[in-house]
């Protein structure tokens, strides 16, 4: 029998040299899965839904390839409409994981809903008229000459509130001859030559410099937008939602901002 011994030990020793090769890429794939499961998602691509103010349509498409730059593993759906149009979709249950309004109002409105929002951008209004002026707009006591189109975002949308309240505080009675849901639908009417004058954002005034002009309203009259921007509680993605918010804040997020024309939060 004892000649048998060493040939046993042989086997089981090129036995244990086989499992042994067999483990080394096992332990490989689990490391990869480890560094996979480091991505929001748990090791799966993530996919956010930015619900966004009308107003940051350009901007945010600009901010949606540098993040998907900088965040290989992320992927950017940016969902503009009026913000009171984003805040009915939050109250209905639509999935989104991100929203951005152009007021601190309707984000307010939506506390039960959001995580505490952060301020990422200020704006300031224009009245954007055909272009070339060619009705001679100066400013707001002009928009009250009743042979002037103009143009208002409805009172229930931030820029319609916010041009409520400059009007209101210069006493001036504007009789528009349409109150749009949002404010990318008071700069088209002007665009398309069906209104001769609206208010609207500075930055969106700005996107548009080769069919309108825009006339500059000054300070002490004018009013100043926040933008809020929060993570949903009901996102399925809360670590890359708030990953995407605390990103707003950042150097190269503000850059692209600011060249937008937004303000300093």
């Amino acid at each position: 029998m004892s000649p048998k011994f060493p040939a046993l030990t042989a086997r089981r020793g090129a036995a244990a040299v086989v499992t042994a090769a067999l483990l080394v890429p096992l332990a490989a794939c689990g490391n990869d899965d480890d560094d996979a499961s480091k991505k929001d998602g748990g090791g799966k691509d993530v996919k956010l839904t930015v619900l966004a103010a009308s107003s940051l349509t350009d901007v945010f498409a600009t901010a949606e390839k540098a993040y998907e730059k900088e965040h290989p593993g992320t992927k950017l759906t940016i969902s503009p409409a009026g913000s009171q149009e984003l805040a009915a979709q939050v109250k209905q249950g639509s999935p989104a994981d991100v929203l951005v309004t152009a007021d601190t109002k309707t984000m307010d409105g939506l506390k039960g809903e959001t995580g505490s929002p952060t301020v990422i951008a200020k704006n300031r209004l224009v009245i954007a008229t055909r272009e070339g002026n060619p009705d001679k707009v100066k400013g707001l006591k002009d928009l009250s000459n009743s042979k002037l189109k103009v143009v208002l975002a409805d009172d229930t949308v931030p820029v319609g509130r916010y041009s409520k309240q400059v009007l209101d505080a210069q006493k001036i009675t504007v009789k528009p001859v349409s109150k749009e849901a949002n404010v990318r639908s008071v700069l088209s009417k002007v665009e398309l030559g069906e209104a001769d004058a609206g208010i609207v954002y500075k930055t969106d005034a700005a996107t548009a410099t080769d069919k309108v002009d825009a006339v500059e309203i000054p300070d002490d009259q004018n009013a100043v937008a926040s933008y809020p921007a929060a993570t949903l509680k009901g996102s399925k993605n809360g670590a890359a939602a708030a990953a995407f918010v605390k990103w707003l804040s950042t150097p190269e997020a503000q850059k692209i901002l600011r060249d937008a024309g937004f303000q300093k939060p």
